[in-house]
């Protein structure tokens, strides 16, 4: 878990580098907690996540780190339309994962904190996302926030991993990941913050296994259940309520 956390993030901050083109000057104190803040959420929302990956079925894990950017959309909720979203999202999300087959009697307790946790640091993770993209401009906040992030898992990576870490395999799978899962979704959620709340965000990361399982159904053959279907259609009608309700607003 840590040897895949390094790469996925030390390989995204070289890939932005020139991108971002970074500046230690012109930010104030406050500015740099933003990012420490940014950082950790960073760090814990990845590791821990492949942590309980170790111990329960990738299912599982999603729906119960999915409570935390939920449990942050009801928190900023104040409207029967924004719950029926959320409670449309948890659903669908459940339907999607896999949950609903899981044999739950046999999961590791461990495992399940774990993903809880993971969920915790993601809710971390969208706050101060939000606030480094209303402070730093475009992405340079978030290249400083996975540059220290990787400066903490590279060493412990090598610790667990060793040379099999920079092996030529293991370099070409981590860009890969780095870009997909790093790199690229990180800098739209930056650009994304800075113009919803973090209501609608929560609502809408309901979205991301739905995503998965048409992704594995039309790249890899894999098969959709029923209640997967339902699954990705009440997260589709929660997805157009909180957008919506935005329009409305407007």
């Amino acid at each position: 878990a840590l040897g895949t956390v390094a790469l996925r993030m030390s390989l995204a901050a070289l890939v932005l580098a020139p991108i971002v083109r970074p500046h230690v000057k012109g930010h104030s104190r406050a500015d740099w907690m933003r990012v420490l803040a940014l950082t950790i959420a960073l760090a814990g929302m990845n590791t821990v996540f492949y942590f309980s990956l170790e111990r329960l079925p990738l299912g599982v894990a999603v729906t119960v780190e999915f409570l935390g950017p939920l449990g942050m959309a009801a928190l900023g909720s104040r409207s029967l339309r924004d719950w029926l979203a959320i409670l449309l999202a948890l659903c669908g999300v459940v339907g999607v994962s896999g949950a609903l087959t899981a044999d739950w009697a046999h999961l590791s307790f461990l495992g399940l904190v774990l993903a809880l946790t993971a969920g915790v640091f993601w809710t971390l993770y969208a706050k101060s996302a939000q606030l480094v993209g209303m402070n730093w401009s475009k992405l340079e906040g978030l290249w400083w926030a996975i540059l220290f992030s990787s400066l903490v898992l590279v060493p412990s990576g090598f610790a667990t991993a060793g040379i099999h870490l920079v092996a030529p395999y293991s370099l070409l799978a981590g860009a890969v990941v780095a870009v997909m899962s790093s790199a690229l979704p990180y800098s739209l959620e930056m650009y994304a913050l800075r113009h919803i709340d973090t209501t609608v965000y929560g609502v809408l990361t309901g979205v991301e296994p739905a995503v998965a399982a048409v992704a594995g159904f039309l790249i890899l053959g894999q098969n959709l259940t029923v209640p997967q279907m339902l699954g990705m259609a009440f997260v589709i009608t929660a997805a157009w309520l909180v957008m919506a309700r935005g329009r409305q607003r407007k």
